[in-house]
């Protein structure tokens, strides 16, 4: 992209932070909206534009993307009365990478259409660490030519780009990616605990084990995490249980009996009955702590 479009950017959360930052450093003009105007000061004091609401960073962008909680939260900001469609030029963008329902992202993608604007759903995995690093996998529904044009902003912030089918289709994608890593971090945790309780040293079972067969990104990333007592958010644990809800509509309306995961959603609302619903999805290993 030569001429840089206008980026608006809305939701400056632990992932969002970091995205927005690596398109500013790319010297793409940005406007940005958060519900909080204070996490976004560092953005500001770089040269990013406040707007007060999504409507307004819509009006005066190219490309708005957003990365926000909740599908309701989606819901607002996209189709609310002063939301990013009712606002947004013919001809624009917009990107939820938010993890969402899939159907929301089809119904965004049918109304912006109707306005001559092209719609991506485009979920991220990678955590905050992934954000950082801008090396996050980034699962794209949408129009493939259109992706043409716009993946080279998603290169800015991440590694992986696949472009998986029509609007929905990213929602899908990281559909199945929570599924796998709900299963794993159920097996991250027994193993550590039966580690731990066997009286081995978990940090050089880790050296035998994550390059192996049982070898995985929340192994290698989030298990030292864990024997380190460090829990801090890199994706909060109130969120991975709304993508679970998400996952587990999904597969019934499939027609999908999904076991593991129902189980992985009960001992996280477990977790977050403990007060925990802020750490990290690696606090689930608190649940084991009691027995070692």
């Amino acid at each position: 992209m030569d001429n840089k479009p206008v980026i608006g950017f809305i939701g400056i959360g632990v992932m969002g932070r970091s995205m927005a930052g690596h398109l500013l450093n790319a010297g793409y003009p940005l406007h940005v909206h958060n519900r909080t105007q204070a996490k976004a000061q560092d953005l500001l004091d770089k040269g990013a534009q406040w707007q007060d609401s999504p409507g307004k960073v819509a009006a005066v962008s190219d490309v708005i993307i957003t990365i926000v909680g909740f599908p309701n939260d989606v819901e607002a900001v996209y189709l609310g009365d002063d939301g990013i469609l009712v606002n947004a030029r013919a001809g624009s963008t917009v990107i939820d990478m938010t993890t969402s329902c899939p159907d929301l992202a089809q119904k965004i993608a049918e109304q912006a259409k109707t306005k001559g604007i092209s719609s991506f759903d485009a979920p991220v995995s990678g955590g905050d660490i992934g954000a950082r690093e801008a090396r996050l996998s980034i699962m794209v529904g949408g129009d493939v030519e259109v992706f043409e044009k716009i993946k080279p902003l998603f290169e800015i912030m991440g590694k992986n780009i696949v472009l998986q089918g029509p609007a929905g289709s990213g929602q899908h994608t990281k559909m199945c990616n929570q599924i796998a890593i709900a299963s794993g971090m159920m097996a991250i945790s027994e193993a550590m605990a039966y580690a731990r309780k066997s009286g081995l040293k978990p940090e050089t079972v880790l050296k035998s084990i994550e390059s192996g067969a049982a070898g995985s990104w929340s192994l290698t990333n989030l298990a030292p995490r864990v024997l380190q007592g460090d829990f801090a958010p890199g994706f909060f644990v109130k969120h991975f249980i709304k993508d679970m809800k998400i996952a587990i509509g999904s597969a019934e309306n499939m027609g999908l009996d999904l076991p593991g995961l129902q189980l992985a959603k009960q001992l996280y609302e477990k977790l977050a009955d403990r007060g925990c619903e802020d750490d990290g999805t690696q606090a689930l290993f608190k649940l084991y702590q009691d027995q070692l």
